[in-house]
């Protein structure tokens, strides 16, 4: 037997005896190779003198901006507000975007009634929903939180409705042929085929809401990170700016895995193409 056949062997061995398959060397890290190389090279330009720093500091200087404003506080102090509007308006937006998606996809009456009114106002922009809110709840969180929360009921809306719509006839036809009960219907064939779709769409509603808290901050805070951005361009100081930037997209990153650390377990049952790559 040749080595390839023994390994072919020796792999469907495995799988009938339920053995993990074995993993591939980590590749977690390659996703950093372009990020540092291109932090590498401008370090370099601007060293060099062929690149001016100043409205476009190179990593040595925002590092240290980052370093200060960490040893001081603020850097923990912005990151903390900013999460925590994220994690309120998420909250809301995404409880009331699975309400209203599970509505209007499972009764034609309400997909009729509301749909077309929600799609309308799915075409406004967000920053026109600011000065409304301003008038309404005032400068303080109540009108920032309201805000991210418009933000992330759109796409949890759109994902919740598109996936019951999306439901296979067919696996709602064998579980009628073994006779199951609306109530069972519900818990081990309709929810199962939501999930995948609906966790896609929370992860959506997910990243809209750090894009909106920026317009939130914006538009009148006295910390988050969308305040030091506004301070850093008051104050002419780009490395603030880049630095803030860099803190969402950390968070952003940060917060994402939780969401799919924590909704992986319901996709267990999930035997899908990329577990066999």
């Amino acid at each position: 037997m040749s080595a390839v056949e023994a390994e072919a062997a020796e792999t469907v061995r495995q799988e009938r005896q339920g053995d993990p398959k074995p993993r591939r060397p980590s590749l977690a890290l390659l996703g950093f190779v372009l990020p540092v190389l291109l932090a590498l090279l401008w370090e370099g330009l601007v060293a060099a003198g062929i690149a001016n720093g100043r409205l476009m500091p190179p990593p040595s200087v925002i590092g240290r901006t980052l370093r200060d404003l960490a040893a001081s506080g603020e850097l923990l102090t912005h990151a903390t507000a900013t999460l925590s509007r994220v994690a309120a308006g998420f909250g809301l937006g995404a409880l009331a975007g699975t309400v209203l998606g599970a509505l209007t996809g499972a009764l034609p009456v309400a997909r009729r009634l509301l749909d077309p009114t929600l799609q309308a106002l799915r075409a406004i922009p967000s920053i026109a929903w600011v000065p409304l809110f301003i008038l309404w709840l005032g400068i303080f969180e109540a009108s920032k939180v309201a805000l991210i929360a418009v933000g992330v009921f759109f796409p949890v809306y759109l994902g919740v409705a598109a996936a019951i719509q999306g439901i296979d006839r067919k696996i709602v036809e064998v579980g009628r042929v073994f006779r199951l009960s609306r109530l069972a219907m519900v818990r081990r064939v309709l929810l199962p085929a939501i999930l995948p779709d609906w966790i896609t769409a929370l992860r959506s509603g997910l990243g809209l809401g750090f894009m909106f808290v920026v317009a939130a901050e914006i538009m009148g805070a006295s910390e988050g990170l969308g305040y030091l951005l506004v301070d850093g361009q008051q104050l002419g100081r780009p490395d603030t700016i880049i630095a803030a930037i860099i803190s969402f997209a950390v968070l952003g990153k940060l917060a994402d895995g939780l969401l799919v650390a924590i909704t992986r377990p319901f996709l267990a049952w999930q035997d899908t193409a990329r577990d066999k790559l």
